[in-house]
């Protein structure tokens, strides 16, 4: 009890929050953990249109600054129960149709599309809902710890989707048997339910961020860029590296789920470490360093099937996409930057908002490119892309100058 008192404000009641992150959490790890080999085997999506079904998943992420100022009469707090609901209805949507008929790849990417929309209104009120919540010196740990509880929740789902797949495979279902993937979405739907159910039990805060459609300000400019190199950079991975494993290596349900099942258990032990590194050694040093790092994983995740043979390339790449999902983990650095700089808890929100929106609109276009670069040149041109954005990344936020961008306010605020 301690530790949460050191964290949030004597005030604050997050156990019901904290509940909603753990049951969304666990319905996401189930979703994700089938979703690539469901999109490749079932439905037959190829990489080039890997890349046209992540361009329309992402636009909600384009849009969330404009669906979030429609709701501007709606606090933060209602906000959130909202993007819930809708993660719910795409995973209803999904279970629906997961059957094989005409236009199933039509149906399935609008359900998708649904869900992610409810994913990307919860981004940005689910960190002003944090950091309210938190005293303002522990605000890095805040955002680590709920990155930890909502990995918890993953690591649940994917041991599940891993078990179920396993079992199933030994008592004679075959690898592309739909109905595996029906009783997989069945739970995530259930699951996700219940999270909706708890989230109207929130209190209603008095929390209301202003919500403009656009918010730039020249003092977030540097914010901004970063996250358009960001964005750009793990869209790459986000569409094409489970696709890579899958395609190129073979891999199974089964493996995909354990490879995101042990990326959500270092997200579990490590977001709080990083959360308290941030605080320690402050944003700037965090996010120079941690793209430098990702540079190599990278490469590596482009090349290994040149370097390697076939078996020691499949390992070195799993190894990689864990890597990546640690070093992510640092992206909670930028969200840091934006509250030392801002001026208010709105300006906080806006700002965050916008950032979705302005890292989505490279995303979504590298996500139809991903596809072409990989149909006419191939993964090695692919993943370099993303290591020469990644250097960009860092290159851009070494330029930060901490001591003169930061708001200064009285202790204790």
């Amino acid at each position: 009890m301690k530790f949460f008192n050191d964290i949030y404000r004597p005030d604050a009641k997050v156990a019901r929050f904290l509940s909603v992150l753990v049951l969304s959490g666990i319905a996401y790890g189930l979703y994700r953990g089938i979703q690539d080999n469901y999109l490749a085997e079932i439905v037959h999506i190829s990489p080039f249109e890997r890349g046209i079904v992540e361009f329309f998943r992402e636009i909600p992420g384009l849009l969330v600054v404009i669906i979030l100022a429609l709701m501007y009469r709606f606090s933060d707090s209602r906000i959130f129960k909202i993007g819930s609901a809708l993660m719910a209805a795409g995973l209803v949507g999904l279970l629906l149709s997961s059957v094989n008929f005409v236009g199933v790849k039509f149906v399935v990417v609008i359900f998708m599309v649904v869900f992610s929309s409810g994913e990307h209104i919860i981004m940005p009120v689910k960190t002003t809902l944090t950091l309210d919540l938190a005293k303002r010196e522990k605000s890095g740990a805040a955002l680590g710890l709920s990155g930890a509880i909502g990995q918890l929740g993953n690591i649940a789902g994917y041991v599940i989707v891993t078990g179920l797949f396993y079992i199933m495979s030994r008592i004679g279902f075959k690898r592309n048997d739909i109905m595996q993937f029906r009783i997989i979405f069945a739970a995530a739907t259930a699951l996700m339910t219940a999270a909706v159910l708890v989230s109207l039990a929130l209190q209603e805060t008095t929390l209301k961020s202003q919500r403009r459609r656009f918010y730039f300000a020249k003092k977030f400019t540097k914010f901004y860029m970063l996250e358009v190199f960001y964005g750009a950079r793990k869209q790459i991975f986000i569409t094409f590296a489970p696709y890579v494993l899958i395609l190129q290596y073979g891999a199974d349900t089964s493996i995909i789920a354990m490879l995101l099942g042990i990326c959500a258990v270092f997200g579990f032990f490590l977001n709080p470490l990083v959360g308290r590194i941030i605080d320690r050694l402050g944003y700037k040093v965090v996010m120079v360093c941690d793209t430098l790092i990702l540079i190599v994983v990278c490469l590596l995740y482009g090349f290994s099937h040149r370097l390697f043979p076939p078996h020691i390339a499949f390992i070195v790449v799993c190894v990689n996409y864990i890597l990546d999902s640690i070093i992510s983990m640092a992206s909670m650095a930028s969200n840091i930057y934006v509250q030392r700089i801002a001026s208010s808890q709105e300006e906080i929100t806006a700002t965050l908002s916008t950032g979705i929106s302005v890292n989505h609109v490279i995303s979504i276009f590298i996500a139809l490119m991903g596809g072409w670069i990989w149909k006419v040149t191939g993964i090695e041109v692919l993943f370099s892309l993303s290591a020469f954005l990644g250097l960009l990344n860092s290159v851009y936020a070494a330029t930060i100058n901490v001591e003169k961008e930061e708001v200064k306010t009285p202790s204790g605020t």
